[in-house]
């Protein structure tokens, strides 16, 4: 179980230590209730005594919002330095979810988020994609990831892209906001998703856990963590290696993660803190299929030299300063150093990589290598004031940020067929590509009677990118696209209020933007066009919602939501010169409903048996709202607007089961995903090279069973795809190899956990 801890601050009289001796009891015995008893406990003492500041509570576990843990949960309305109330904001905990964290089963981890569109083409688990609302799952980029607060992405700017994901077996929470996130966070239109990493245990000097798992065609997975604490210290460390030779033919892996994170509480109202994270991914890249090679057979590969080699190093220094009971400050500096390789055949499925009868040997492969390095720092203040008898919440924070990339890309390689790096001679394209930023936001919770409370908000940003090299080796390659230096303005509404005793109604509209990417200040020829007026994607989100409780059987969350994506970019020709430019706008607006029943709950005999249910469901039109390409406006079967935008099904329906008794638990859970396009033109029919055409829906069962075989021992048996479906969730016109990707089939499971 992951709680927030409860922070009291100055010397300890005997109110906090009794205060302080409960929680102690309440970790001890590691029940949920116990929880939920401490939550009213603390309401009632920080509502009645009347104490001194150095006695004033200042955080309350998230644990009152719902009265017990079941996998998800709304986020507070403040969450640190950040405010909460009146977005569509949750938080999950991986270890008590259905999910296989081995593999970091992202329609698992994530189920209970209605709508959350998953590319399911990468079996090993190391590269997360993902998005909601219409929005492209492509390496999560329409979404702020971070890692304990900080920036894991390669350029959270000119290339948001993440080639790392933190194993979930080493993640407390996974903090996600939808929407309304571009005021605290910045880009993207998505929202954000953070993964906050575990911490040492707070009552011992040493304890860890062991997690050991195998599984179908050749996986291996193990995981080992130790933390505890040490008078002012408090140290978690982990180490996580996987490999597996992956279902389809030439898809086989070797991740292996690295971990640890220091706190030291330099006194009670200052804790500094220092982490840091390795990853190493070595890939196999089995490449796209046609679509015919995918009715013969789904897990066949028609490329066996693709690699793609990705190490990547975050790390981050924070500080917590609570000056004084109704302040609180946190600073991070943080950076990420890595390196995304990749080395392989890509041209087209549609020709073969074959050995060359005059050479005897394999053509070179062609080589890609970036570079990435970024530094970034955050520093964030919520001040409590009064005003009209109530107390009010004020948030403001400053962020600077810089990051490099040096793309190095159309090397020639070898004529191997590992994952060799070497090149020969030159790189045909060398760029060096460069962002700086600053920002200002502020946010404030106005507590309005007793139940209303409005949060407006307003973020000013400032960027600056460059792109400089070259695109070929002729003397018309060379690319100077100078300093491209603009300035943001977001504002936001959000609105709250307390309908019941446990059920909330909520409301926001909040601007946000996606800043240009390094791809569109590129070239792809000489003779290409970048419009010197390309100017950021904007936008907003909107959202409307009722959540909470009914009794101690059913919580829920539905809601209704719009997203406006107005200066999307594109490429038009224009007398024969193609130029990349703002060509269009779109529209997603739909529905989200989540609801979960703990069916046996009333029941409070000791060894009561244990069933629930859960559903999560999204509807989602999500369509181009305008399109200015002069090549096919004029042309009624080219239309694009009113076309549904690519990658954006209408319907995402998951559901499940969990049902147990005594130590043995079970849970069956289902993910139904409607068909999709995958160009702005909705191709119906595949093209010759599969990069285009519509990919049908699909319904897919998983199935967990576990049993407690000691206080400390658990064995956990499952299977993914238990029916075996086939099923495909994206082309790609390139990386990770041209053609339609097909979706991992039946795969079992078996986990070990020990904890000491």
């Amino acid at each position: 179980m992951a709680f927030t801890p409860i922070e009291v601050l100055g010397d300890l009289p005997s109110l906090g230590s009794f205060v302080a001796m409960l929680e102690r009891a309440c970790i001890a015995s590691f029940r949920p209730r116990n929880y939920f008893a401490l939550s009213v406990s603390l309401c009632l003492l920080n509502a009645t005594a009347q104490q001194p500041d150095s006695l004033r509570i200042v955080e309350l576990p998230s644990a009152v919002v719902l009265g017990d843990h079941r996998g998800m949960r709304p986020l507070p309305d403040t969450l640190g330095t950040v405010l909460m109330a009146g977005k569509k904001a949750v938080t999950l905990d991986p270890r008590n979810l259905a999910a296989d964290l081995s593999v970091n089963q992202a329609r698992q981890v994530f189920a209970k988020i209605p709508g959350m569109h998953v590319w399911e083409n990468d079996g090993s688990g190391a590269q997360l994609g993902i998005a909601t609302r219409g929005l492209s799952p492509n390496r999560s980029w329409e979404f702020n990831l971070r890692q304990d607060g900080a920036d894991i992405a390669a350029d959270a700017f000119g290339y948001p892209e993440a080639y790392y994901t933190p194993p979930m077996e080493a993640v407390e929470r996974i903090n996600v906001v939808r929407g309304a996130a571009g005021l605290a966070y910045g880009p993207q239109f998505g929202g954000m998703v953070d993964f906050v990493m575990r911490r040492g245990a707070t009552d011992r000097v040493i304890a860890g856990s062991f997690r050991q798992t195998v599984g179908s065609y050749g996986l291996f997975n193990t995981y080992t963590d130790l933390g505890g604490t040490k008078g002012k210290w408090n140290y978690f460390g982990f180490v996580q290696h996987r490999r597996a030779d992956g279902w389809r033919a030439n898809s086989a892996y070797s991740t292996t993660a690295a971990h640890v994170g220091l706190r030291y509480a330099v006194s009670q109202r200052l804790k500094v803190g220092l982490s840091y994270t390795h990853n190493s991914l070595e890939q196999q890249q089995p490449g796209g299929l046609t679509d015919d090679n995918y009715v013969t057979d789904p897990r066949r590969s028609l490329r066996a030299r693709n690699w793609l080699v990705a190490p990547w190093n975050v790390a981050s220094l924070t500080a917590e300063w609570r000056p004084d009971s109704r302040t609180l400050i946190d600073a991070k500096v943080f950076g990420v150093i890595a390196d995304r390789s990749s080395v392989g055949f890509v041209k087209a499925i549609s020709v073969p990589d074959t050995i060359s009868r005059n050479t005897g040997a394999y053509a070179a492969r062609q080589v890609d290598r970036d570079g990435y390095r970024n530094l970034g720092v955050e520093v964030r203040m919520r001040r409590s004031w009064s005003w009209g008898g109530r107390q009010q919440e004020w948030s403001v924070g400053v962020r600077g940020y810089a990051a490099e990339n040096a793309r190095r890309q159309q090397g020639t390689g070898t004529t191997g067929t590992n994952a060799d790096l070497a090149v020969t001679g030159d790189f045909g394209k060398e760029l060096d590509l460069s962002t700086r930023n600053a920002a200002l936001y502020m946010e404030n919770l106005f507590r309005v009677g007793e139940r209303t409370s409005i949060v407006p908000g307003a973020r000013v940003e400032r960027i600056v990118s460059r792109v400089e090299g070259r695109i070929n080796t002729s003397d018309a390659g060379a690319v100077d696209s100078g300093e491209r230096e603009r300035t943001v303005v977001l504002f936001g509404l959000g609105v709250q209020q307390q309908a019941t005793a446990h059920t909330v109604l909520y409301a926001n509209i909040s601007q946000a933007y996606r800043p240009v990417l390094y791809g569109d200040l590129t070239p792809s020829a000489t003779t290409d066009q970048i419009d010197p007026n390309l100017r950021d994607s904007r936008g907003y989100n909107a959202d409307i919602g009722y959540r909470g409780r009914l009794g101690n059987v059913i919580t829920f969350d539905a809601g209704l939501f719009l997203l406006q994506y107005n200066n999307r970019i594109g490429s038009r020709a224009v007398e024969g010169i193609v130029q990349r430019t703002n060509i269009g706008a779109s529209q997603s607006r739909g529905a989200e409903v989540y609801v979960e029943a703990d069916l046996l709950r009333p029941i409070k005999a000791a060894n009561a048996p244990r069933l629930s249910l859960f559903a999560s469901y999204a509807y989602v039109d999500a369509r181009y709202t305008r399109w200015n390409d002069p090549a096919i406006a004029e042309d009624p079967n080219k239309r694009i607007a009113n076309n549904r935008v690519e990658n954006a099904p209408q319907h995402v329906l998951r559901s499940g089961l969990e049902a147990g008794k005594g130590p043995c638990s079970v849970s069956v859970q289902t993910s139904l995903v409607t068909g999709v396009f995958t160009d702005a033109s909705n191709t119906q029919l595949a093209n010759a090279n599969a990069t285009i055409g519509w990919l049908p829906g699909y319904t897919l069962m998983d199935a967990t069973a576990g049993v407690q075989l000691s206080e400390a021992v658990k064995l956990t048996v499952g299977v993914n795809n238990a029916l075996d479906a086939r099923y495909a969730t994206r082309r790609a016109g390139g990386y990770p190899g041209p053609g339609l990707l097909p979706g991992m089939g039946r795969q079992f499971f078996a986990t070990l956990a020990a904890q000491f």
